[in-house]
């Protein structure tokens, strides 16, 4: 059990370093948005900001299924059944399972990954709301 707290750690720690870099990059977007004045086409920056922010979001989510998957693999802790991606792709989407389950004795990465995951989910939902929420007032909405 401590090997798979230990590794799970290590492995969350990771997604994090690659969550924190893509947070990084969001505030440089932001700054730059902020640099922009007048309110001409504020509308369309908006959307232009908020895409990239999504996107930017999702593609270091993508990362991280991949971080995860990587460790599985490595590990050879997925099921023979299905692919290191897919396997990483059900717990980080805390899907459950349903058509795969870890080897024996990697019970607990599951629920590691899917801890991990809540609270890099709930990252990007803060800083996606921040970031709009500082952009209404810009876009002459009133909250």
């Amino acid at each position: 059990m401590l090997r798979q707290l230990l590794i799970g750690g290590a492995v969350s720690l990771a997604t994090i370093a690659v969550h924190s870099a893509a947070m990084a990059a969001i505030v440089l977007a932001f700054r730059r948005r902020q640099a922009v004045s007048g309110p001409a086409k504020s509308h369309i920056r908006l959307v232009v900001l908020m895409t990239a922010v999504v996107a930017l979001l999702n593609l270091a989510h993508v990362v991280e299924v991949a971080i995860w998957a990587a460790a599985y693999w490595i590990l050879g802790v997925g099921p023979e059944s299905a692919r290191p991606f897919y396997f990483a792709l059900v717990n980080f989407t805390t899907l459950g399972y349903g058509d795969v389950l870890p080897a024996p004795g990697w019970e607990l990465i599951g629920p590691l990954t899917a801890m991990n995951v809540i609270l890099v989910l709930g990252w990007s939902t803060a800083a996606i709301f921040a970031v709009l929420s500082s952009q209404l007032p810009r876009a002459g909405v009133r909250h």
